[in-house]
C-alpha cells in the first residue's frame, strides 16, 4: 500500500491543478478607459478590417488593415492578384507617418503584424499565404513562402470552415498530466476527423501536417525567440508550427489536425516567453497549449474561452493576454483575460458589442506596455487604446 501512496500524491496534485487551469469560481473584472479615435488617417485613407497592430520600441503604430482595391494583373505567364490590404506606420499619438510596401504583390488579405526586437515589421497575409519582414526603413528584407500559382475565390472550403471567425464546440479531453480538464471531446460533424483523432489516410501525412519547408496555407501569427529563431502558425489551411533559424532556414514543423495534445484545430495566434516557451492559441479546440522550443508539448490552459489573438507582455514578470470571442459574430460573447504563465487568470474586461469598450472579433493585442493595450477589431474596423485603471 505504501508504495502506492506516492502515485495517490501525485494524482491528487494534477487533479488540483487541472481544477485551477480549467476553471476560476471568481475572475475579477478590470476596470479600463478606452480611447477608439486613437490613429489619424489622412482624409483620402479609411481603415478597414483592423487584423493586425503592433508597436515598436520607439512607440510607433504598425496597422496591417484589410483594406484597398484588389486587382488582378498579368505576370509572365500568370495572372497575380494584389492590393486587398495595406499596411500604415503613425507615431505614437496616432499621428499619420506613411504607407509601407505600397504595391508588392504580397498585401493581399491582412491577417497579422508583428514587430520584433531590432524594430524589423512582419506581417502575416493569409491569402498569399506569406510572411514578410521589412526592414525599420520600410524595405522588405525576408520573405517566407511563396505566392500560389493561382488564389481561387472564394478559397476553397476547409476542415473546419473558420473564415475567421471561431469555430465553437467542445473542448477537447486533458492529456494525462496536463492542466486543464472538464473531459468533454469535441462534438462529432463539422472539423472531424475521419478515424477519429486527426487519423492519417493510408500511405499519407497527417491532415493539416503540411509538407516541409515554407509551404503555407493560410498562415496566422509569426513569433521568436530570444535567439532570433522564427515561429510561424500556419494555422487556417494547415494545422501546425513552423520553426526556422535567425536566415530563415527551416528546421522543423510540429502539429496536424486533430484534439489530441500537439494538434490544433485553427491555429489562430503564437508568442513567446522570455524561457523560450511557446504559447498557441488552439482556437477550435478551445485551448492554450504550451510547447517547448522543439515543440515538445508542456501543458494546456483551458479556462480562457475560445482563444484568438494572444500577446505576452516583456519584463521580468510576464502575462498573457488573451482574445476570447465565443460566438460567430462575435457580438454575443466577448472578453480579454489577463492571464499568468502558469494559466491563473488575474482578471478579465470587455464585452461584446460595437460601442467604446465593447469589442468585435479582435485579431490583434499589442502588450508592449502591461497596462496600455492597442486592439485591433475586425468586425468594428477600429483599432482601441486600451488603459487598465490600478487596483483599488
Amino acid at each position: 500500500m505504501k508504495k502506492f501512496l506516492p502515485c495517490l500524491l501525485v494524482a491528487g496534485a494534477l487533479a488540483a491543478s487541472a481544477a485551477v487551469l480549467s476553471a476560476q469560481l471568481s475572475i475579477p473584472e478590470l476596470q479600463f478607459d478606452s480611447n477608439a479615435d486613437l490613429l489619424k488617417f489622412p482624409a483620402d485613407t479609411n481603415i478597414g478590417e483592423a487584423a493586425g497592430v503592433a508597436t515598436n520600441s520607439k512607440g510607433d503604430i504598425f496597422l496591417y488593415t484589410r483594406t484597398g482595391n484588389a486587382s488582378l494583373t498579368l505576370g509572365t505567364s500568370r495572372a497575380i492578384a494584389h492590393g486587398g490590404s495595406r499596411l500604415f506606420q503613425f507615431d505614437r499619438t496616432g499621428k499619420f507617418v506613411r504607407e509601407i510596401g505600397q504595391g508588392a504583390y504580397g498585401l493581399l488579405q491582412a491577417q497579422q503584424v508583428r514587430v520584433d526586437p531590432q524594430d524589423n515589421v512582419w506581417i502575416v497575409d493569409q491569402a498569399s499565404t506569406q510572411v514578410i519582414k521589412f526592414d525599420p526603413n520600410g524595405r522588405v528584407q525576408m520573405i517566407l513562402s511563396r505566392k500560389p500559382e493561382a488564389i481561387r475565390v472564394p478559397t476553397l472550403p476547409l476542415s473546419p470552415l473558420p473564415q475567421g471567425i471561431p469555430v465553437v464546440q467542445a473542448p477537447p479531453a486533458p492529456a494525462a498530466g496536463a492542466g486543464g480538464g472538464r473531459g468533454a471531446e469535441p462534438a462529432a460533424g463539422r472539423g472531424a476527423e475521419p478515424g477519429g483523432r486527426g487519423a492519417a489516410p493510408a500511405g499519407g501525412p497527417l491532415p493539416g501536417a503540411g509538407a516541409e519547408g515554407e509551404s503555407f496555407n493560410r498562415p496566422t501569427d509569426v513569433a521568436w525567440d530570444a535567439t532570433g529563431n522564427i515561429y510561424v502558425a500556419d494555422g487556417y489551411g494547415n494545422a501546425r508550427i513552423a520553426k526556422y533559424d535567425p536566415n530563415g532556414k527551416y528546421v522543423k514543423s510540429w502539429g496536424s489536425r486533430g484534439t489530441a495534445s500537439g494538434q490544433f484545430n485553427i491555429v489562430h495566434g503564437i508568442v513567446i516567453d522570455a524561457q523560450g516557451n511557446v504559447y498557441v492559441a488552439d482556437e477550435g479546440n478551445r485551448r492554450i497549449q504550451v510547447f517547448d522550443g522543439n515543440g515538445t508539448f508542456k501543458r494546456q490552459f483551458l479556462n480562457v474561452g475560445t482563444p484568438t489573438a494572444l500577446c505576452i507582455t516583456p519584463g521580468p514578470r510576464q502575462y498573457l493576454y488573451v482574445a476570447h470571442t465565443g460566438d460567430p459574430d462575435g457580438m454575443e460573447d466577448a472578453a480579454i483575460y489577463k492571464v499568468e504563465l502558469d494559466g491563473k487568470i488575474v482578471g478579465k474586461f470587455g464585452r461584446a458589442g460595437k460601442q467604446v469598450k465593447e469589442l468585435g472579433l479582435v485579431n490583434s493585442i499589442d502588450c508592449r506596455s502591461e497596462n496600455e493595450l492597442l486592439i485591433g477589431e475586425l468586425s468594428n474596423w477600429r483599432v482601441q487604446k486600451l488603459t487598465l485603471r490600478a487596483a483599488r
